[in-house]
């Protein structure tokens, strides 16, 4: 028996077969994006997950340890530069500033210890690097070229800050953190406008930086321990005497 020819019109050759062959992989090349988003791993929702801890207060994110941490630099070095600028501003503008400054970190430290014991964070004890320079700048300045340097380094570091405080205050799901966050926002924000007070601020400069300065790499800091190790408080030591220049009839509008 002689085997049968094909049929025409029929097999997956056909028009027919063709047309469903692409529908075909139309559907699966516009599904593909879809599982492999949503199959991803390394989004900002899995990083703040594997980054966040359990307590008592709420979920503590990576974010919220850096912020603590930051708060407690952010005393080590303003405080002793308020100390330091009431002895050594040449106007009752950068001294009053000063004042604020040692008055707003006090109380603020002490806010700060009490929440990283509650949440068994390690804090330091010594500035970092960069605002070790920045205290060594204004070591080595004086007269009007202090208050100038005072007046534009504080108010930098400040708006820096600023933007991290509300960032905090806008995402973190823990209430201690909350709480210190509000107390930063007010103590940063007096000391922004009492900065500005002096009238020594370049505003030109300052935008400047603002928008070309490169965001410094963000540490992360360690989780809870059962022994956070001994925190020193900050505590104002005794202002000393500087023989203060004439103070000029207004300030400079740069060094």
């Amino acid at each position: 028996m002689r085997p049968r020819p094909p049929i025409k019109g029929r097999g997956i050759f056909t028009g027919t077969g063709l047309i469903i062959a692409c529908l075909t992989a139309t559907l699966a090349a516009l599904a593909y994006p879809i599982w492999s988003y949503e199959d991803r791993s390394g989004t900002g929702v899995d990083v703040l997950n594997a980054e966040t801890v359990s307590t008592q207060y709420g979920p503590l994110s990576a974010l919220d340890r850096e912020f603590v941490t930051k708060v407690r630099l952010a005393g080590l070095w303003e405080l002793p530069a308020g100390q330091q600028a009431q002895g050594k501003g040449t106007t009752e503008a950068v001294r009053t500033a000063g004042r604020h400054l040692v008055e707003g970190h006090t109380l603020l430290d002490a806010r700060v210890r009490d929440v990283a014991a509650k949440l068994g964070l390690a804090l330091p004890n010594e500035p970092n690097d960069q605002q070790q320079g920045w205290l060594a700048e204004l070591n080595a300045a004086q007269g009007t070229e202090y208050d100038w340097k005072f007046a534009n380094i504080l108010r930098l570091a400040h708006g820096r800050v600023f933007s991290v405080v509300a960032q905090v205050r806008a995402g973190t799901r823990n209430s201690l953190v909350r709480a210190l966050a509000d107390d930063a926002n007010a103590t940063v924000l007096d000391h922004i406008q009492i900065l500005e007070a002096t009238g020594y601020v370049d505003f030109d400069a300052l935008a400047r930086e603002m928008a070309t300065a490169a965001t410094p790499p963000v540490t992360r800091s360690p989780g809870p321990v059962g022994d956070p190790g001994t925190v020193v408080p900050l505590s104002p030591s005794p202002v000393p005497t500087y023989t203060l220049p004439p103070a000029a009839a207004s300030p400079p509008s740069a060094p």
